[in-house]
């Protein structure tokens, strides 16, 4: 068997969670990556994008939680769309990461990142 990666980076998005209840009601813009571990084999020897991971349908399923949803904590959206991509995709691993680059916290940073790894 062998194990195909097909990754999605930095979707950017405008999206409703966080801790406090002005986050959840102004919004703010999430960067999210999604990393998919398959075995792609026969879409490969086949040459058949019906047997591969469609990209557009997995970045629709992050757009539609992302947008859609509200969430307090960033690591239950992570993993909503982890699991989400694992069974509606047959992956046999998601890595799922997303930035906040506007972060309130009274200091200097980036961004804060969450990161989930889920598994068939």
């Amino acid at each position: 068997m062998a194990e195909y990666r097909i990754s999605l980076e930095n979707i950017s998005l405008y999206g409703y969670h966080g801790a406090s209840a002005n986050e959840r009601e102004l919004g703010q813009r999430f960067e999210i990556d999604v990393d998919i571990i398959a075995d792609l084999s026969e879409a490969v020897a086949t040459d058949d994008m019906k047997k591969t991971v469609n990209y557009e349908k997995v970045y629709r399923l992050v757009e539609s939680e992302v947008v859609n949803e509200k969430y307090h904590l960033l690591e239950a959206l992570a993993d909503k769309i982890a699991r989400d991509v694992v069974k509606e995709f047959g992956a046999l691993e998601v890595v799922v990461r997303i930035r906040k680059p506007s972060v309130p916290i009274a200091g200097s940073i980036d961004f804060v990142e969450v990161e989930v790894v889920h598994s068939a």
